[in-house]
Formats: C-alpha cells, structure tokens, sequence
C-alpha cells in the first residue's frame, strides 16, 4: 500500500504561476497526494483490475476497513445525483456561453440528462440547435410533448444495468424520433435494443483510444472515460456495429437499420486531437434533416 502522502508546497518556476499545486488544490477543497509510485499502482490493476481506493489521512488498515464497507460503485445508481432536478434550456442563467451571432436555430434538440456534459450542449447550439436538458427520469411522452426534432441520451455515471427507467425512455422513443447516445447513452440504448452490458477488467480512460468507423474505415483517436460495455449478444438484426476500438474489439457505436438512431461509446463533444469527432453531431443532425423532411 503507498505510503501516506499529502501534496508538499514547492517553489513554482512558470513566469505567469500564481500558487503551487498545493495552495491551487487546498483552494478549492480538491485532495491530492504525492510520493506515490504510479508504476506499482498501474502494475497492481494490470494484474488484478480495476479496483475501489481512497485517500485518507488516517491509519491504512483502518482505511482499508472503511472501504470494504462501503457499497461497490456497481450497485448503486448514481445517475440522479448528477441529473439536473428540473428541465433547463442553454444556455442555463449564470453560465457564459457565448454563441455566433449567425446561428440560425434550425432543429429543437432535448438532451436526456443522465450526467450531461456542457459541451454537448454547446455543440449542438454552434450546429444551429435550440437545445434543452430534461431529468433522468422523464418518460418518453414527457420528452415527446417538447416536439423534439432528436433526443441525445448524454453520457453519465455508474452501470447502465440498474437504468431501466432510461432503457424504458428509449424504447419509447425509437422509431418516433431521431436518437443519438454518448457513452452512458449507448450503453442504455444497448439495453433497451436488447443486449446487456458488462463491466470491463480495465476501463477506458484518457484521450488517445483508436476507434475504427466502419463505414468509412477511418480510424479516429477519441476521448473516453468508462468501465461498462455492450455485448453485442441479444441485439437484433436490424442494428449493426458501427465503430469497433482496435485495442480489445469492443463495440463503439451502434445503427440501427430501420430507425433514425446512432450512439457510440466514447465522447464526440471532447477534444483528443483538433475537434476529431464532431463530425458525429453532424451524422446525427443528418438523420434530423431526413426525419424533418419527410
């Protein structure tokens, strides 16, 4: 086990630096340690795999004891408590979110909200979106009275097998509306097409995946932070794989032949490289435009 560690104040040599790490963290009330050998760390989940940890200051073995009573992160859902309460249109008041003068707002997108992430919100708003969140737990009929032109199932916490109200929102969606899920999304709308999910040995984490799209073969570096995975067992044969990861051969997106719906399981809104994966917002607004012309 490290030892136990605290973050040291140490002299800063950047021109424009401020504070240390320490007085940066202590701020804001962020724990932080140092003098941990990270080598040993990344050893240690290579052989045995992910694993729950703590940060304390006090005894190990009583650190220890206290962690092994604590609920494992898969049992519980962690999705209302970073869903927002109420539905809410953005830019939300008390955010600065500059946004073109030109955009023209062509498409009303509502963004089921199982732990959102501003920037997709603030991307569909550059693509010319009106673009509101709604709770976690709306019903599908809830979401329809808004008359979305797509619904975007956002990214969020926790295992996508205690989501049954979610997975139920996307069967009531499907085929009534265009659908696009992201990350936590993907893995709900798996459920609900009827796959299951299982958690991975390691989870994806960092900004430097390559993720093959099947139908253009090219391969993206894409931002991903998750530990759950669809089995493509139990989907139907009207929903195709449509991105693979090139290091374990796990599914990355999924498109269903029959009805107006995409996801994919890493973070199109994030930026490993020059903005790779935007161009996935615009697929999912192409199946807006269809689905709005008809």
């Amino acid at each position: 086990m490290p030892r136990r560690s605290t973050v040291k104040s140490s002299p800063f040599s950047h021109r424009l630096s401020t504070a240390t790490l320490h007085e940066y963290l202590a701020r804001r009330g962020v724990p932080g340690i140092s003098g941990l050998d990270t080598r040993a760390l990344t050893r240690r989940l290579r052989s045995t795999g992910v694993m729950m940890g703590t940060l304390t200051r006090d005894n190990p073995q009583l650190a220890l004891a206290r962690l092994r009573d604590l609920p494992r992160y898969g049992s519980i859902d962690l999705v209302p408590e970073v869903s927002s309460p109420r539905p809410f249109a953005w830019p939300p008041e008390g955010v600065y979110a500059p946004q073109p003068a030109d955009t023209e707002l062509k498409y009303r997108i509502v963004v089921l909200d199982l732990g959102v992430k501003y920037n997709i919100m603030r991307s569909l708003r550059r693509l010319g979106c009106d673009v509101m969140a709604v709770p976690a737990k709306s019903d599908a009929e809830a979401i329809l009275a808004l008359h979305p032109d797509g619904v975007v199932l956002s990214p969020g916490p926790g295992d996508p097998a205690l989501l049954d109200y979610a997975a139920d929102t996307v069967k009531g969606l499907l085929g009534r509306t265009p659908l696009m899920g992201i990350c936590l999304g993907h893995q709900v709308s798996g459920v609900a097409l009827g796959a299951r999910c299982y958690k991975l040995k390691f989870g994806h984490r960092g900004a430097n995946h390559p993720v093959r799209d099947r139908a253009t073969g090219r391969i993206h570096i894409t931002a991903q932070n998750h530990g759950y995975a669809v089995d493509g067992e139990g989907l139907p044969s009207a929903v195709e794989v449509s991105h693979e990861h090139l290091n374990d051969g796990t599914i990355e997106g999924l498109a269903h032949r029959e009805a107006p719906m995409l996801t994919i399981q890493y973070h199109s809104e994030a930026s490993p490289g020059p903005l790779d994966n935007l161009y996935l917002f615009d697929r999912f607004l192409d199946l807006v435009a269809t689905e709005k012309g008809r």
